[in-house]
């Protein structure tokens, strides 16, 4: 008998059964998700869970909430840096604030902020060109542990040399250092820099917009989710913006070939950052 990890027709079947157990028992929707990265993610929760069929991790995760939330990890991909795509974040710096600066307030919201790190990276930003104390940032994500440590703002002291290569790189004013203290081989960054962030549970696949926005930053996101799902996403991103407001995808995703293409002008194109007409 062909069983359903040998054959990938099957595993692929396997799959979207699971998805959408996991979506009619915790409203969590990966339907849409790509297929080749979902692949991948469920053989590495496979092998986390100790499930040597596809079949065995549904059982686990339908049934015991506490491995849903840990496989959770595995369903949401948590890669990312400081000031990653340095020149993303200059382009920013020199095109987008100057303008920004021209508003009383402004509201940025960081769609799938993951651990924080591109939070915690425009914060610092706008902290050095004197935007941050009238600045609302709206940070979501679906993962709630991924949120906890967006709040946190504690990374591995490994990383931070990284982190301030791409800071100068990014145009940065002062020294990264001055920015955390060192405790225990963990970088923590000043909390006054969270002081105006909003942290929330939202969903691109499922939930809607909840405020007007003059920036979005949705960085690396979309590149995991399938044609339709980036749709509605874009679309969301297209009513929750200003007139005129902006928008910055990751260096791999783009507006073209989308319904919405039209309704923005390719501000920066090489560092895809869009203007919404």
């Amino acid at each position: 008998m062909v069983q359903e990890e040998d054959d990938p027709r099957l595993f692929d079947i396997g799959i979207q059964l699971l998805l959408q157990g996991i979506y009619l028992t915790y409203q969590h929707d990966f339907r849409d998700y790509a297929v080749a990265s979902l692949r991948r993610r469920v053989r590495q929760a496979m092998d986390r869970f100790g499930c040597s069929r596809l079949s065995q991790l549904q059982e686990r995760l339908l049934h015991e909430p506490e491995v849903f939330a840990q496989a959770l990890q595995y369903f949401t991909v948590q890669m990312s840096d400081f000031f990653r795509d340095p020149d993303y974040f200059r382009a920013l710096r020199e095109e987008v604030v100057p303008v920004l600066k021209t508003y009383p307030s402004v509201k940025v919201w960081v769609a799938g902020c993951s651990s924080g790190e591109e939070l915690w990276s425009l914060a610092i930003l706008f902290h050095e060109e004197g935007l941050l104390p009238r600045t609302v940032f709206y940070a979501t994500d679906i993962n709630p542990e991924a949120l906890r440590q967006a709040e946190a703002g504690v990374y591995p002291l490994d990383r931070v040399a990284q982190f301030s290569t791409n800071y100068r790189l990014a145009g940065g004013k002062q020294s990264l250092s001055d920015y955390y203290v060192c405790a225990y081989d963990a970088a923590a960054f000043d909390r006054k820099l969270r002081a105006q962030v909003v942290f929330a549970d939202h969903s691109l696949a499922t939930d809607h917009v909840f405020s007007e926005v003059h920036l979005v930053s949705c960085r690396n996101v979309l590149i995991y989710f399938n044609r339709s799902l980036q749709e509605r996403a874009i679309g969301l991103f297209r009513e929750a913006l200003v007139r005129r407001g902006f928008l910055g995808l990751g260096s791999r995703e783009t507006l073209r070939f989308t319904s919405h293409e039209s309704a923005f002008d390719e501000l920066l194109p090489q560092q895809r950052i869009y203007r919404l007409r």
